[in-house]
């Protein structure tokens, strides 16, 4: 089976203010778990109740939103470009809503790490 996957990414969490907050996000990826989910992590300090607040959505709605506005079913995910170089995505839960702006890149790069580790792995047969 192929093996979990873990990248890092530094977001910016938007709010109101004049000020942005850079917070850490863990990607995490569990082919073995579910094929289909991407895992975004945030640390407890950004957290409203202080404890590492995981959201899990398809890997093809953050793929979608690298280039179009995507949104999940339920509406408590929505992702779209922003520019060039730039992703935003709403996460909306019964605590509130945050607004995080990503640089695509790092998200770019784990979304194809995620894609090679589903790729089965051959050997050649020693003669």
């Amino acid at each position: 089976m192929p093996p979990s996957l873990e990248d890092h990414a530094r977001a910016c969490l938007v709010t109101d203010g004049p000020q942005r907050h850079a917070v850490p996000v863990a990607l995490r990826y569990d082919p073995q778990e579910d094929p289909l989910a991407v895992r975004l992590v945030f640390p407890p300090d950004v957290s409203p109740d202080g404890a590492e607040n995981e959201w899990v959505f398809t890997r093809s709605l953050l793929e979608a939103g690298m280039t179009r506005p995507a949104e999940t079913e339920s509406g408590d995910v929505r992702v779209w470009p922003c520019g060039r170089v730039q992703a935003v995505m709403e996460l909306r839960s019964d605590h509130g809503m945050a607004v995080i702006q990503f640089d695509r890149a790092p998200l770019l790069r784990f979304l194809r790490r995620t894609h090679a580790a589903e790729e089965p792995v051959t050997t050649e047969a020693a003669h």
